[in-house]
């Protein structure tokens, strides 16, 4: 007899997310993923001008900020046949790279960390051991004795006062925790660390975007000016600290993430066996080193994986309508004609929910019970994010990744099926942020040696005036957010947007089952998970966080008869 327990709302995401699970003999038997909350951005574009959708769509998320900008001026430029200068694909790179190199630490210290090192044990470490254990494994500066007795001594005094603060409610002392304590308190440190860290990082994105969140982009290039003496502009001065900026976060990437992931997974190493799921990636490629039309210089390869068979790659055009298709079987929308999946550039986005009025127990997961649709590619469930893009770039035979990837599973001893695995997608982010932290340095230099060069232009606006638009358009842009493959499809007549269609990482990967009965990766990876106590069922939280959820966050809630619950206005935003 299986027991049905219900993690909702899943903490430490972007969003709503609800978690049902049937626990049978100490395993997950069956998983049930539910969107709870709408997004609707789709209906809220209709009509206006396609220059002004990047504005409105990077207000999706504050977590993921740029890439659904990024994205949407890559769908416009594509549908009107405008080409950007390389200067400002260089400075889209950029933010690109810097913003994964945010994002991923980010996520493995204050959104995943937490389900693999028990804060409360750390402080049982001895400092000296834990000094002695953090400069066996990084030169990084900040490991005497002294700090970690120091830090130890400030969380001391948070327990004794019974109040954690930030670290409140967590399953310290559950049994599934495995690490010394001395990797405890490495682990916390460092978590505080990142806060700091993370907030210098984010400046790539305000030098060049204005601002962060949400920094600005612009329909045929970036809207930031190189100058050479004028303090408004792109300036030698900031142009360095850029440089500077991205240094710092490849130096705290490289002697404080990964040494930390790999010493974390070294006491984990039975995770390589948990958490797999369906065993389909796909990835649309992004990072283009010769212009975003010229796929084959991207830095992350487009391409599928169809069973863990990594000896095939199959090709992606998302301009095909039997490649990718979203189906709304079990999903709280309505199509006019219900039985087949629509491509994005024939998408509908009307909501009808049908569940039970809350507050309910369960779900009834054999009809709708999510408010995320199921996008199929070729008919597969697909697992995008990290691991799909370095799975495919290692089967591509991309050296970088084969590189990184390689001495992964040699520092660990363990075989590349590790890979599909809740730890494999764990590390597949870390190794990815080395890449990433990389190439940041490669288009920062390279935009440098353009400005030496003389070349100063950032947009074309040759093709921004309407009047010299088609009467009828439709386009494609895409890319690969942190947590996966991201596109957005527009059609565009008599200048004004007809249709917008976002299918997003988390969309693939959360969505719930579809006709034929076909799971997607959040349901497929849980299955097999062992859960020592259903009461803390911190096994959950590891493979959940592990693909790192975002659930759209920008909604306006309507109760079951279409009446506003609760609307958010941001003044002068």
């Amino acid at each position: 007899m299986s027991t049905r327990i219900v993690v909702d709302p899943i903490t430490r995401i972007e969003g709503h997310l609800r978690i049902e699970a049937d626990i049978e003999n100490g395993k997950i038997k069956d998983a049930f993923s539910s969107g709870t909350m709408v997004r609707l951005l789709e209906e809220i574009l209709k009509g206006r001008d396609p220059r002004d959708a990047w504005a409105y769509v990077g207000r999706v998320c504050g977590v993921c900020t740029s890439v659904h900008s990024l994205t949407s001026v890559r769908a416009v430029e594509d549908a009107l046949d405008i080409v950007i200068p390389p200067n400002a694909e260089l400075v889209r790179n950029i933010m690109f790279c810097a913003q994964y190199m945010h994002d991923h630490v980010v996520h493995f210290y204050h959104l995943h960390a937490m389900d693999w090192v028990d804060v409360v044990n750390a402080l049982k470490a001895d400092p000296k051991k834990t000094s002695e254990l953090a400069q066996s494994i990084s030169n990084w500066p900040k490991s005497s004795p002294g700090y970690f007795s120091d830090l130890q001594k400030r969380i001391t005094k948070f327990v004794e006062s019974g109040q954690l603060g930030i670290f409140s409610n967590g399953y310290w002392g559950h049994s599934a925790y495995k690490l010394p304590a001395e990797v405890n308190l490495i682990g916390l440190a460092h978590y505080l660390e990142a806060l700091e860290w993370q907030k210098e990082m984010v400046k790539v994105h305000a030098i060049f975007g204005g601002k962060n969140p949400h920094p600005n982009y612009l329909v045929g290039g970036m809207a930031c000016s190189i100058t050479t003496d004028d303090i408004s502009g792109l300036n030698a001065e900031r142009l360095a600290y850029v440089g500077q900026l991205m240094q710092q976060g490849k130096d705290f990437i490289e002697q404080v993430y990964i040494p930390d992931l790999m010493a974390i997974a070294s006491f984990y190493k039975d995770w390589g066996a948990i958490g797999g799921g369906l065993g389909n990636y796909l990835v649309y490629g992004d990072l283009p080193w010769n212009g975003y039309r010229d796929t084959s210089s991207y830095k992350f390869p487009a391409g599928a994986i169809l069973d863990k068979d990594i000896s095939k790659i199959y090709d992606v055009d998302l301009r095909k309508d039997d490649e990718v298709q979203e189906f709304i079987d079990h999903s709280w929308y309505e199509y006019k004609d219900e039985k087949g999946g629509l491509h994005p550039w024939k998408g509908e986005s009307k909501i009808k929910y049908t569940g039970p009025k809350p507050p309910f127990k369960n779900l009834n997961t054999d009809e709708k019970y999510s408010y995320l649709k199921t996008p199929r590619w070729k008919g597969h469930a697909m697992e995008v994010g990290p691991l799909a893009r370095v799975l495919v770039g290692y089967a591509r035979g991309k050296e970088e990744f084969k590189e990184v990837v390689d001495k992964a599973l040699t520092d660990l001893n363990v075989p590349i099926t590790a890979l599909f695995s809740t730890l494999g997608r764990t590390a597949a982010r870390g190794l990815e942020s080395v890449l990433t932290a990389r190439w940041g340095m490669d288009f920062y230099h390279q935009l440098i040696e353009n400005i030496k060069n003389g070349d100063t232009r950032m947009a074309d606006s040759t093709k921004r005036d309407p009047s010299k638009w088609p009467a009828t358009a439709k386009g494609v842009g895409h890319s690969e957010a942190p947590r996966g493959a991201l596109a957005h499809w527009i059609n565009i007549k008599d200048e004004k947007i007809a249709n917008y269609q976002l299918v997003v990482p988390t969309t693939w990967n959360a969505s719930p089952r579809d006709a034929k009965g076909q799971v997607s990766a959040y349901e497929a990876a849980l299955r097999d998970t062992p859960v020592a106590d259903i009461n803390k069922p911190v096994e959950i939280l590891r493979t959940i966080h592990s693909f790192d959820p975002c659930l759209a966050c920008a909604v306006h809630l309507y109760d079951e008869n279409g009446n506003h619950i609760s609307r958010i206005s941001v003044v002068g935003d």
